[in-house]
């Protein structure tokens, strides 16, 4: 009998337990993400009330409009703001010094494209050159042939004449 309720008492422990861990696996989750949400945003207020070093407002809201704010908090320390400025203009000039470099790399490579494309068209037209002379000698030729070959004709008319007024028949 005392064994009997060891056990059962073992199983309530581990009961629990497991519901204890299913309890704070369902609701530690998104407990964890709403902590780390707010430590983050908490951050995030310490370090731009670093940079604005706002002065503790201490002011009578009563005499003030319910949106505005007092004057001493809304001006900013100016040597941060110089240094933020400085930082800034230095990522600028960086940037623009960037863009300068691309875009002579750019220009570079669209004039050696552009040099290769008008040695590709010399080389081009000094192929159509030939090709056009060549056809004119062809030209020329084909002429001569035809001048040379009628004449041939009107020689070997003469000859056949000739030949048939001697008695010559085929």
């Amino acid at each position: 009998m005392g064994r009997c309720r060891t056990q059962q008492r073992a199983l309530k422990v581990g009961m629990v337990l497991m519901g204890l861990c299913l309890a704070g696996y369902i609701v530690g989750r998104p407990l964890y993400y709403h902590l780390s949400e707010a430590l983050t945003a908490a951050r995030r207020h310490v370090s731009s009330s670093s940079y604005h070093r706002c002065t503790p407002c201490l002011c009578d809201c009563s005499s003030q409009p319910l949106l505005s704010l007092p004057d001493g908090c809304m001006k900013r320390d100016p040597e941060v703001s110089e240094e933020m400025e400085k930082s800034f203009t230095d990522l600028l000039s960086e940037e623009v010094k960037l863009k300068e470099a691309e875009a002579l790399e750019n220009q570079q490579r669209a004039d050696m494209a552009l040099l290769e494309a008008k040695k590709m068209a010399s080389q081009y037209q000094k192929d159509a050159d030939k090709c056009s002379s060549g056809m004119e000698t062809c030209e020329e030729a084909r002429e001569k042939a035809e001048a040379t070959l009628e004449a041939q004709k009107k020689l070997t008319a003469m000859w056949e004449l000739r030949a048939r007024q001697r008695g010559w028949k085929d």
